[in-house]
């Protein structure tokens, strides 16, 4: 590949990096934090691109979906930055491409980032905060908010930096179609990574009763109230008996909802169908607003009590 004509300079990585930490100043419910990322790219952007419809095109190709743990972000962010910026000096990096890679990387990444930061990093950073803060000493919150700030700046810099030479490795190859298989197998991935997140995303519960089956246990399965001794003596069987799976009362009713038939038929059935009615009713250019309206009102509707679906 010839040498760049334009390259970003550690600034505008830096200024980058720094506009990462506000990537969820403006989460929405449509594209979560696509709004953050776009401003994150301005800086590099501008660098990359001297034409308006140039870095209008580059603003709305990351203003596509995003969503992944904010710290984790900065190595999709240095890989991103890779890509445009080969883009920018005439490599045939599409769309797609760059897209795919950010869908691709973003699944994985936030798994790792919420064990490691919101359940690690930070609890033991606060217990070592209150454990000053406890004695009377100005150093608990000083330490935990140095401290915290200092692990996220280093982790969202150095790891921007190694996405982007990272990055920078891909696009060389690009006569070899390395670049191409590394879209496909993240675009592949990144599919995968949202199909399974459907089942965790996307609740759907059929209250509605389809039978009801009322039956008189016999001696020995439920609670027999009436013959516990008194006192604590009889509370601390009672309690032994229901732990052992004894029935409260001797009438018992089974009920079975529409939703209990679906899941012995195929367990996440209505959210995927859903989620597949969303994406064709996007591929027909409905607004996401509509179609998120759209679900509220039949939610209420299908809720109302003489219906009783939902």
């Amino acid at each position: 590949m010839a040498d760049k004509k334009v390259q970003l300079s550690k600034a505008d990585r830096w200024s980058v990096c720094l506009r990462s930490t506000f990537l969820q100043g403006s989460w929405n419910y449509e594209r979560m934090q696509n709004g953050g990322w776009c401003y994150a790219m301005i800086p590099a952007i501008k660098r990359l691109y001297t034409t308006k419809e140039e870095q209008s095109a580059a603003l709305k190709r990351h203003l596509e979906f995003f969503n992944t743990q904010p710290y984790v972000a900065a190595p999709i962010l240095g890989v991103t930055l890779a890509l445009e910026e080969d883009r920018a000096n005439g490599a045939p990096v599409e769309d797609a491409a760059i897209q795919g890679v950010k869908v691709g990387m973003m699944g994985p990444l936030a798994g790792v980032g919420d064990p490691v930061f919101w359940f690690t990093a930070r609890p033991i950073l606060a217990a070592l905060g209150a454990s000053f803060a406890l004695t009377g000493s100005i150093l608990g919150p000083i330490i935990f908010f140095v401290f915290w700030n200092i692990l996220r700046m280093a982790f969202l810099w150095y790891t921007q930096e190694f996405g982007y030479n990272v990055g920078t490795a891909i696009t060389k190859n690009l006569s070899g179609g390395l670049l191409g298989k590394i879209t496909k197998g993240a675009s592949i991935l990144g599919m995968f990574v949202l199909g399974a997140l459907v089942e965790r995303w996307v609740s759907i519960n059929f209250v509605k009763v389809v039978s009801s089956v009322t039956a008189e246990l016999e001696p020995g399965h439920f609670i027999d109230w009436a013959n516990l001794p008194a006192g604590s003596e009889g509370i601390h069987q009672a309690l032994s008996q229901y732990a052992g799976g004894v029935s409260l009362e001797q009438t018992v009713t089974a009920v079975t909802t529409l939703q209990d038939n679906l899941n012995s038929l195929i367990p996440g059935l209505m959210p995927l169908l859903l989620t597949l009615l969303c994406m064709r009713l996007l591929k027909k250019n409905i607004s996401p607003i509509m179609i998120i309206l759209a679900l509220f009102v039949i939610g209420i509707v299908l809720h109302l009590p003489f219906i009783g679906l939902l």
